[in-house]
């Protein structure tokens, strides 16, 4: 019995570093290692910047065998195999991957070689699983079930690794070695530069997560700050800092989609920082007509999110970040936002790119999540550590590599004489 289990071990090592020549045949300039579990490794013994350890005779097989990308996240998450070191260096070889089967006949023969593996164990699904939502996409009641899947995880295991003020957003960096507060707290008083808030006005900030910037422009800037959420641990969390802050006089969060805001409270200015992802390209028009009528003539809309590269091939199917991270979130390219904008009448009058900031914020972000991981397990399982891990790190490259960017858009909504009160530079905003 155990002369038998010992060939198949050895058989299947075997068939394991087949396969790796044949996925990988220039293996000698790759910058990830891997290591089996018996502690081999391969291609070599050189220390490289990481390490995909493969835990189980069968991890090939668990990894590849549905040949996407969510079969091998699924593979990550329930530990078939692991990766030591920087998690975000493995994404090149992922690209190694994609060009190695693009030929139906090399796919054919790296499924019959995974298919000489034994089977994995059968796993044990993490509770959170997959998001399973109901009702029509995009509407009220599913945005609320999308945004609880994702925010209402836990609050003290976003604190582990976000800043003080618990902003999750890109960062503004001075330059790269700077700390993640000190980065952050940029990028709250860089858009209230970009809003150009005075006291006694009046701001709305749509998704505005755990109260970041609704405390730091009521406490700063002096103006009236509402902000709404769908997350009510968000809210709650964010009502009691202002409490703490001595800002609740000035400053509320309310759980409220932003289809719900009453027009006619009126509001000097809009933000929208990382929400917009949420949004939906077939409810784009709705959005922004929705910031239209709550803003006041003169008034200035900055709207902050992640878009998609228009040069690049859209993915059909459900993806990882889809199944697990942003349900119904969608991407759409800078021209699709900025068209639906001006189609509600908004004039578009600065758009910047902060891509390199976010690859920053990111790896700030997956550097504090690992060095917090036994912490990070008293408040979610090991499954949901990994998503945020592989999710962070595939976006730090995604950021870093050009595949996807994100932008902050400063709309206004001009007087009836179509003047739009701005002044003619931007030079106040880096006074």
């Amino acid at each position: 019995m155990e002369e038998a289990q010992n060939a198949s071990t050895s058989r299947a090592k075997s068939s394991t570093l087949t396969i790796l020549k044949e996925l990988l045949p220039n293996e000698a300039g790759t910058q990830v290692g891997v290591r089996l579990w018996d502690g081999t490794l391969w291609p070599d013994e050189r220390p490289r910047p990481a390490t995909i350890v493969l835990n189980h005779p069968g991890a090939l097989r668990s990894m590849f065998a549905s040949m996407n990308e969510v079969g091998l996240a699924e593979a990550y998450l329930y530990d078939d195999f692991d990766v030591e070191g920087d998690i975000e260096s493995v994404y090149d070889l992922g690209e190694q991957l994609i060009k190695a089967t693009t030929s139906t006949q090399k796919k054919l023969k790296i499924g019959l070689a995974l298919r000489r593996l034994p089977e994995g164990e059968d796993r044990q699904y993490d509770q959170r699983g997959a998001a399973d939502l109901s009702g029509e996409v995009h509407s009220i009641d599913r945005d609320r079930q999308a945004i609880a899947y994702h925010y209402d995880v836990s609050n003290d295991f976003y604190a582990l690794w976000l800043d003080q003020n618990l902003v999750y957003s890109c960062a503004y960096f001075d330059s790269p070695g700077e700390d993640l507060d000190t980065a952050q707290l940029r990028k709250l008083d860089y858009i209230c530069r970009k809003l150009r808030l005075k006291p006694g006005q009046y701001l709305l900030d749509i998704g505005c997560g755990w109260g970041g910037l609704v405390r730091y422009a009521a406490e700063n800037y002096g103006v009236g700050v509402k902000g709404i959420t769908l997350s009510e641990p968000q809210a709650e969390l964010a009502n009691q800092k202002l409490i703490e802050a001595g800002l609740d006089d000035r400053a509320r969060v309310v759980v409220q989609d932003y289809r719900e805001v009453n027009v006619s409270e009126g509001y000097d200015a809009l933000v929208s920082i990382g929400m917009f992802e949420h949004v939906g390209a077939a409810k784009l028009g709705v959005y922004f007509r929705k910031a239209m009528q709550m803003l006041r003539p003169g008034g200035v809309f900055l709207n902050h999110g992640i878009a998609s590269n228009a040069t690049i091939k859209t993915h059909h199917g459900p993806t990882f970040t889809q199944l697990y991270v942003f349900p119904d979130g969608e991407l759409t390219p800078i021209n699709v936002s900025l068209q639906a904008a001006e189609k509600a009448g908004f004039e578009v009058r600065d758009v910047e790119s902060l891509r390199e900031h976010y690859a920053l914020t990111l790896r700030h972000w997956v550097r504090r999540l690992e060095d917090r991981h036994l912490q990070a397990l008293e408040f979610v399982t090991e499954p949901v550590y990994r998503v945020w891990r592989l999710f962070m790190s595939a976006s730090a490259y995604g950021f870093a590599t050009g595949k996807i960017n994100v932008y902050q858009s400063l709309l206004v909504k001009q007087d009836s004489h179509g003047s739009s009160k701005l002044p003619l530079t931007r030079a106040d905003w880096y006074e």
